[in-house]
């Protein structure tokens, strides 16, 4: 009976949209939504079906549709009301408001029973899926892991087996075959593979293109996709009630979900006999090796363990899929990048600003800790690429009470407020008139030498609540530094040794946002070795 009168509801509700839409062509009627101090820009909204409407006719750029309204807000701020929801939706790009969010008033902006449940399924109680005491327990856990100088050292070696025994050689072959490759699978490959290690101490081997992929991989990427999705529906009851039946996308997220759990639970009892067998001793600097040392229960190790493994693999082969397509438009500073990169290896001091082509002593230096750590230019367009693309266009919060935001925006209770990362970048008021335009200088001072040596360029402090593409406050990513070592150590290897050229010459790829963000279609290269 339950699940009739649901299907009802929504068949109705889907009737009124159609006949509100004929009425408001028709007839010429204006939304309902008034004007007032707090809320006065946003999307056109109509009674019980919200902005609906508006939503439907901008879904194919969505992300471009916000970042338009919040432009207009003279506070960077709106006011969404959806079909469906009880509450609003509060987006915003200004970054007083995030820091309020994140940071001043961060007790009050949990991430909230509404959120957690798109992901409850797949991410279960994992620290980027849960609030409160649990979460910070977690936090404190990961944290002390995260700043161990030997996991760093873990992941510097790892990325070096990686990169030299797999990516080189891959990228090698491409370029004596001429062989189309999709970068951006090849990376999403690679991090995989690494973070896998990283994480469980296990290998994957999804960058040998000659094995099957695994069938972790394919059903991570099956629950990602379809946990994403269940965020940004139109209509929220429809994947209950489909989930409530067992049909289509909810039939497939369950035994993808199925697969994941079951394949990571695999991997930890296999863990579990390793350090038994050594008697809780272990020689392996994995994450999952430390926290079943620490005592912790299986079921939290595992939803850990999933979070980690998403967050360390679509976010950086995110960043630097769009980071290749962005230098093969601009071969001035990838030119930049090289001259860095051999600086740094051959000891010298010259600046990358030379044209010039140099060459390391060898191509097969290897790339150490300090090394990375020097590459400013390197980090600067990793961050200019992340404004542009960022791997996470948006995250969201709910009100655990009534507040009023710096700017003004009354949020109330059950109200959800969404930081926008993607339409931040895209601020005037906050990047000028050059918005738009790759520029990786505009993190360096303006000036040589300021707050430094009048020697050396030295890169500016940005707030992270203008740049809160690792979040910022008390959830800021634990792994930032690590995705930074991460990307500088992939982007080195291969810019050094490679010509990465996009078969297909488009003036913008089409980014598509879902847990992570991606490029739709990859990105086809033709790779050429360096003389």
């Amino acid at each position: 009976m339950f699940i009739t009168l649901l299907i009802l509801w929504s068949l109705t509700l889907l009737l009124l949209y159609f006949l509100f839409s004929i009425i408001q062509q028709s007839y010429g009627i204006k939304s309902s939504k008034k004007p007032s101090l707090f809320s006065s820009y946003g999307p056109p909204s109509y009674p019980i079906i919200g902005c609906l409407i508006s939503f439907y006719k901008n879904q194919h750029r969505l992300l471009d549709w916000y970042t338009d309204m919040l432009s207009s807000s003279p506070s960077q701020t709106i006011v969404v009301r959806r079909l469906g929801m009880r509450r609003r939706i509060i987006v915003t790009a200004n970054p007083a408001n995030v820091e309020y969010i994140l940071k001043t008033n961060f007790s009050n902006f949990p991430k909230g029973k509404p959120l957690t449940e798109f992901l409850g399924d797949f991410l279960g109680c994992g620290i980027f899926n849960v609030d409160g005491e649990l979460w910070s327990t977690q936090r404190k856990l990961a944290s002390h892991e995260f700043s161990t100088k030997s996991l760093r050292e873990f992941v510097v070696k790892s990325l070096e087996d990686e990169v030299e025994q797999r990516l080189v050689p891959l990228l090698e072959e491409a370029a004596d075959s001429q062989r189309v490759l999709d970068m951006q699978d090849v990376l999403r490959r690679f991090a995989f593979d690494t973070v896998c290690k990283v994480s469980l101490g296990t290998d994957p081997f999804c960058l040998d293109l000659g094995r099957p992929v695994p069938a972790l991989v394919k059903a991570f990427d099956c629950a990602s996709e379809i946990s994403a999705r269940r965020a940004s529906a139109p209509v929220y009851l429809i994947w209950k009630l489909k989930r409530a039946l067992g049909v289509g996308s909810e039939n497939k997220l369950k035994e993808a979900v199925k697969v994941v759990h079951d394949s990571v639970q695999e991997i930890i009892n296999n863990k579990r006999k390793i350090l038994e067998n050594n008697e809780g001793k272990s020689c392996e600097s994995d994450l999952l090796s430390r926290l079943l040392l620490a005592g912790h229960g299986e079921e939290v190790v595992r939803d850990m363990v999933i979070s980690f493994i998403l967050a360390g693999r679509d976010t950086t082969s995110s960043a630097m899929t769009w980071l290749f397509w962005l230098l093969s438009k601009h071969p001035s500073i990838k030119q930049k990048i090289v001259n860095e990169v051999a600086d740094v290896l051959n000891n010298g001091t010259s600046s990358p600003e030379s044209t010039t082509t140099r060459t390391t002593g060898t191509a097969a230096a290897a790339l150490g800790f300090e090394d990375l750590q020097e590459m400013k230019f390197l980090r600067a367009c990793l961050c200019e690429s992340m404004r542009l693309y960022p791997p996470v266009p948006w995250d969201s919060k709910h009100a655990e009470a009534g507040t009023v935001l710096p700017d003004g925006t009354w949020v109330g209770e059950g109200d959800r407020v969404t930081y926008f990362p993607y339409g931040m970048g895209r601020m005037e008021e906050l990047w000028g008139k050059d918005r738009f335009e790759f520029k990786p200088d505009r993190w360096f001072c303006d000036k040589p030498g300021c707050d430094g040596d009048d020697n050396e360029r030295v890169m500016k402090f940005v707030s992270p609540y203008k740049f809160p593409v690792f979040q910022a406050g008390p959830r800021v990513c634990l792994g930032k530094e690590m995705a930074f070592i991460q990307m500088k150590y992939v982007m080195a290897s291969v810019l050094r040794r490679f010509e990465i050229r996009p078969v297909y010459d488009l003036d913008r790829p089409v980014f598509v946002p879902l847990l992570t963000a991606h490029m739709a279609g990859g990105l086809k290269v033709l790779v050429q070795k360096r003389s």
